[in-house]
């Protein structure tokens, strides 16, 4: 809770700060516009979530987001299959990288900071050599599917919440719930703590793996499918570019820790809100783009060294009350 507080107000101050310098940020187009950006990026850093809560890392969710983006315009506009098959395959294609990647892992042995780096240079070469590396698009006949990405939800004349946002919170609502309400969720945190301990604990760690690393590709696929239906226009080569830092990132933002066994999924969001609204900010206030990476690059920095003097802070104290 006091981590959700912490950067709930580093939230607040950014968001206060930037309307005090800029009136135009309030605008209900760049409030939408924010706001689905964070549904986008949020999605993926949920999947991400899960990965690092075990102890794991997932370094591929970019180039997951580049193939999966690719794949459904070549399926629906090249070979011309179904809405509803097309997008079962992308996604099909994204739950079977994850269950490789958990296999790999536990089966074979593999470190993950390997099986996924080798993971973001296969999928990228994948949708590059699918493509051709043409940019592919969906042109005018999936302006009702693109409506999952681009459509909002109506509140008053000048402002509609973004069906992205609204994907986002029911997802996060659901990964809530599987992490904290159910078994599969405790058993997820008892493995990062201790992965040695849960399994003489008699669980199954590897499913719980198989489990996390699933979940995060399936996240990035989905990520993948709304990216591409936003842009309308996918380039293989880029599309997704350095996304799995900004997943990682609002993930570590929001309170998980990259030993594993702790997270919380209102972080992980009020996380990926964070690093949206500092980008919004960069752009609305006419600082130069060049510093984007540098600056959020700091911001994550000293909330991560908060964070661990906090945590130093608070053992101290527990050490001298029981002495």
């Amino acid at each position: 809770m006091k981590k959700i507080l912490g950067i709930s107000g580093v939230l607040l101050v950014v968001f206060v700060l930037t309307a005090a310098l800029e009136p135009n940020f309030l605008t209900g187009y760049n409030l939408q516009n924010t706001l689905r950006w964070t549904g986008l990026f949020g999605i993926i850093s949920i999947g991400a979530a899960f990965v690092i809560i075990t102890g794991g890392i997932d370094l591929s969710a970019g180039s997951v987001v580049g193939l999966i983006g690719v794949i459904v315009p070549l399926l629906l506009v090249a070979a011309g299959w179904p809405v509803a098959l097309a997008l079962l395959a992308a996604l099909g294609a994204a739950l079977l990288i994850g269950l490789a990647h958990g296999l790999l892992v536990t089966k074979v042995n593999l470190q993950p900071f390997v099986v996924t780096l080798c993971g973001l240079l296969v999928y990228r070469g994948l949708a590059r050599w699918i493509t051709g590396d043409q940019t592919q698009g969906f042109g005018m006949g999936y302006e009702g599917l693109r409506q999952l990405a681009i459509g909002k939800i109506p509140i008053t004349a000048s402002f509609g919440l973004p069906i992205p946002f609204v994907i986002l919170l029911v997802l996060a609502v659901l990964s809530a719930l599987l992490l904290n309400y159910t078994v599969w969720g405790r058993y997820m945190k008892a493995l990062g703590h201790n992965e040695e301990a849960a399994r003489f604990s008699g669980i199954s760690t590897d499913r719980m793996v198989i489990l996390a690393y699933t979940i995060g590709a399936l996240t990035a696929g989905l990520g993948g499918l709304l990216f591409a239906l936003d842009v309308n226009s996918v380039q293989p080569a880029a599309q997704g570019s350095f996304y799995e830092l900004y997943a990682i990132a609002a993930a570590v933002l929001g309170g998980c820790s990259l030993r594993g066994g702790e997270g919380s999924i209102a972080g992980v969001v009020i996380g990926a809100a964070v690093l949206r609204l500092l980008y919004n900010a960069i752009n609305i206030l006419g600082i130069s783009t060049q510093l984007e990476f540098a600056i959020i690059g700091a911001v994550i920095l000293c909330g991560v060294t908060a964070d661990e003097l906090v945590k130093r802070i608070a053992a101290a104290r527990a050490v001298r009350k029981v002495s």
